[in-house]
């Protein structure tokens, strides 16, 4: 039995260098390949993007911002409707914890029905899950801009109150500001929306020519005479309203304006001056001894006895 012989596939130097070249070349371009493919693929895993500048930029983001304001630079007022998107918004566009939902005339129905003094007096004070100012403070958004973000939502939910005035700038253009609203409201010519926007306009105007009066140092002895102390406070505080019953403050000596609020123990008529009620601020936006604020009550009770 005889076997095949058994021939070399390498039969010439031509064929031997051949495949040496080839021994090595293949192996080395297969790993070039290999490597432009994984530099060149995307890589999705998890972590891949963490040293990126976006990634390191968001992680040592700072908490805490500080914005830094000129005091002397004009105030620049916010719109009612940017109050509202910044803000209210957040509970108002869809109705939230019992909110009133914006444009919903039936949510606002009975809470425009209550009038803008209430509406707003709620705003700045806080009613139910509503915090007061709707969670912000007086450096974020003024009382204007607040009463503002009101006629806003109540206009576009069926209410038609007039666009709060502007606050004067300082005590000398409040007085001109209120002097000129209280010229307009006399005229009455223009008809009842003009009448309420210069009423705001004079309220406004007169709260921010209250003088603040130095608060009272702690254990002093109160006002000897407290009959003179209430009428100190009202000649500088409290006519700056009731003197001429703007916005709806009961006047100076009008028994028919004060008769509703009379019927009230003289506890809840005190507990008004102090805290507040309507357009009307605590203590009227001055910082007078609560002794001082009831002496002040009894001095204008007094006229209308």
């Amino acid at each position: 039995m005889s076997e095949a012989p058994h021939g070399a596939p390498i039969k010439t130097p031509a064929q031997l260098i051949a495949a040496v070249i080839a021994g090595f070349a293949v192996p080395i371009v297969i790993i070039v390949l290999l490597a432009v493919y994984v530099d060149n693929s995307t890589r999705t895993g998890a972590g891949t993007d963490s040293l990126s500048e976006a990634e390191v930029t968001s992680r040592i983001h700072p908490i805490a911002q500080v914005e830094i304001r000129d005091a002397n630079a004009p105030r620049v007022y916010k719109s009612g409707e940017e109050v509202y998107k910044a803000v209210c918004s957040a509970c108002h566009a869809s109705g939230a914890a019992g909110a009133p939902k914006f444009t919903n005339t039936a949510d606002w129905a009975p809470r425009i029905a209550q009038g803008f003094d209430t509406l707003w007096h709620t705003a700045l004070s806080g009613k139910g899950a509503m915090p007061p100012r709707g969670g912000t403070s007086p450096d974020d958004y003024s009382d204007f801009e607040i009463a503002r973000a009101v006629v806003y939502m109540a206009n576009n939910s069926g209410a038609s109150f007039p666009e709060p005035a502007l606050p004067a700038s300082g005590a000398a253009a409040a007085s001109g500001a209120a002097a000129a609203s209280g010229a307009a409201a006399a005229s009455g010519a223009a008809g009842a929306s003009n009448a309420g926007a210069a009423q705001a306009a004079a309220a406004m105007a007169a709260m921010a020519s209250v003088p603040q009066t130095p608060a009272p140092a702690a254990g002093g002895a109160q006002s000897a005479d407290a009959s003179q102390a209430g009428k100190a406070l009202y000649q500088s505080v409290c006519q700056a309203c009731h003197a001429t019953g703007v916005l709806n403050a009961p006047k100076f000596g009008d028994k028919e304006a004060w008769a509703p609020r009379l019927k009230d123990p003289m506890n809840t008529v005190y507990n008004y001056a102090l805290h507040g009620k309507g357009a009307m601020p605590p203590k009227g936006g001055s910082n007078a001894s609560d002794a001082d604020v009831k002496a002040a009550v009894d001095y204008m009770v007094s006229a209308v006895k």
